[in-house]
């Protein structure tokens, strides 16, 4: 792409979120194409924008100017810290201090702090399909005994009966059945699902004129949800929808630490890409060692535990076509080998906990075992390291933390109007909602049929962290803390053509004590 079109694609993409360039400005960013690339610089004055309470109406020369100068000089006029509250997404920003020339003496808390890990759940040993017809059937069959169990833990399911049993009850009869979505089909406002269980399937109807509630219900409907339905028999066996009841999970007590240990979520860090924001991955290693941050930043990284990267260690080899032109690194092996090095920089007392994602060199089935330690040579033999399956489900001082990587959130964007890659945390909701990480079959996320279903998330987490989006976003569901962690990666051709805008080198930090969230920013 020539400077023209960059800073022709730089214009658009500020006119169409609601900003216009006055003259000075557009005479500045267009000398200025040789010093850094246009697109890059709106996005960046776009993501200044979005933190002011204030909007201006046009982008002028300063703001500009600021930008620039910010990515012409050193680490120390950037952003560092910000302290975000997951309640009102309310954020402070801090006056960056860099200490990393400082002598001053580094004593991290956590240094003393005795590890408590506990494995809850972790795929990587019970892998063993055939991926047979026999071995799909078995599958799906375990999937749906197992989300029926958690539904009839509900008091206003347990009167559920089968659809066998329903087919055979009188007209006008109300009824609740739990069946598993075969079809969805939506033909003059009226919504048609077909459901079936372990032994028949029938038909059920949203009419034009069920209240807006269940409509907006039904929309959120996904193929192969398992879900229970109040209804009314009517004639040619068809069902009349009165209630939607998904599996959901209920309001529960977060468990936390006993003592103020914290622990860093990250992933997507797509090391060989030439969009890999390595100078950003670096400052927050320096973070971790003290040695980068202001006093209250450091104090932070003193409390720093756990760190944990919910896959895309790596940007791998013939992920999507034309790779090849993004790759700086074009060897798998040899991005492991720096993504190996660059770990081993962070402290040895942080322990590590790694789950593999759609790009890293596991098959790209689910569930995905392990991502092998011995394709992290310079770290393979350290005990801090913990290679684990996707998902896993992993207890630190008793917070138990779902770990997923996320691929099936493009599924959601994909079938459901209204979701979007800019807003992770809302998909991640529904997923809890379903109680289950995939629940489409056929998509862009590959299952593989194994004798149990990995995926049913049989009881809530404290945190369930994913990434895959490479956009950070949190928020607290029924006692549950949704994080999604964003990534290293900058914009790429093909998130351009999707209009994904990332937000890379941004890094949520948890009080394990407190389950509060601060927010690290490394760009």
């Amino acid at each position: 792409m020539n400077n023209t079109e960059s800073l022709q694609k730089a214009i658009c993409k500020s006119i169409e979120s609601g900003y216009q360039l006055n003259r000075e400005a557009f005479e500045f960013l267009s000398k200025n194409t040789l010093k850094e690339d246009p697109i890059t610089i709106i996005n960046k004055v776009l993501e200044k924008i979005s933190y002011l309470d204030k909007k201006p109406i046009f982008i002028d020369k300063n703001i500009l100017e600021q930008i620039i100068d910010q990515s012409e000089n050193n680490c120390k006029d950037k952003k560092v810290i910000i302290k975000s509250n997951v309640d009102n997404n309310k954020f402070e920003t801090l006056e960056p201090e860099v200490l990393e020339s400082i002598n001053e003496k580094f004593n991290p808390p956590a240094k003393n702090i005795k590890s408590e890990i506990r494995i809850l759940e972790n795929p990587s040993k019970s892998l063993s399909s055939n991926g047979t017809i026999e071995d799909y059937i078995q599958y799906f069959q375990d999937r749906f005994r197992r989300i029926e169990k958690l539904l009839r833990q509900r008091i206003d399911v347990k009167s559920a009966t089968t659809i066998k049993e329903a087919l055979k009850r009188p007209l006008k009869s109300k009824i609740k059945i739990i069946g598993m979505i075969n079809e969805k089909r939506e033909i003059k406002q009226q919504i048609f699902l077909t459901i079936e269980d372990l032994e028949t399937n029938a038909t059920v109807l949203i009419p034009r004129k069920a209240p807006n509630r269940i409509h907006r219900m039904a929309k959120l409907l996904l193929s192969d949800q398992i879900i229970c339905i109040e209804c009314k028999k009517t004639r040619n066996n068809l069902f009349l929808a009165e209630e939607i009841i998904l599996p959901e999970i209920g309001s529960k007590p977060q468990r936390v630490a006993s003592e103020p240990v914290y622990a860093v979520l990250t992933s997507d860090i797509h090391v060989g890409s030439n969009k890999f924001t390595e100078e950003a991955f670096q400052r927050f290693v320096l973070w971790l060692n003290g040695k980068y941050g202001n006093q209250k930043a450091r104090k932070i990284a003193g409390q720093v535990k756990y760190l944990l990267i919910a896959g895309d260690l790596i940007d791998g080899v013939g992920i999507y076509p034309q790779q090849e032109q993004e790759l700086i690194i074009k060897d798998f092996k040899k991005q492991y080998e720096y993504a190996s090095e660059l770990i081993k920089k962070i402290p040895e007392y942080i322990e590590i906990i790694i789950i593999p994602g759609n790009h890293d060199a596991t098959r790209k089935a689910l569930p995905q075992p392990e991502i092998n330690l011995e394709l992290l040579k310079s770290i393979q033999k350290s005990q801090r390291i913990h290679s684990l399956g996707n998902p896993s489900l992993v207890s630190l001082h008793g917070v138990e933390i779902l770990m997923f990587h996320g691929r099936s959130l493009d599924d959601l964007v994909a079938t459901i109007p209204g979701l979007r890659h800019d807003q992770p945390e809302k998909m991640m909701q529904l997923l809890l909602q379903s109680r289950h990480l995939a629940p489409s079959y056929g998509g862009k996320t590959m299952l593989s049929p194994e004798k149990k279903d990995f995926l049913v998330i049989s009881h809530p987490p404290d945190i369930f962290h994913a990434g895959h989006t490479h956009v950070m976003g949190f928020c607290k569901y029924k006692g549950v803390l949704i994080v999604n962690s964003g990534g290293w990666q900058e914009q790429t051709e093909y998130m351009e053509k999707l209009g994904l805008v990332p937000t890379p080198g941004k890094v949520p930090v948890i009080n394990l004590q407190t389950l509060e969230i601060t927010t690290l920013s490394f760009i």
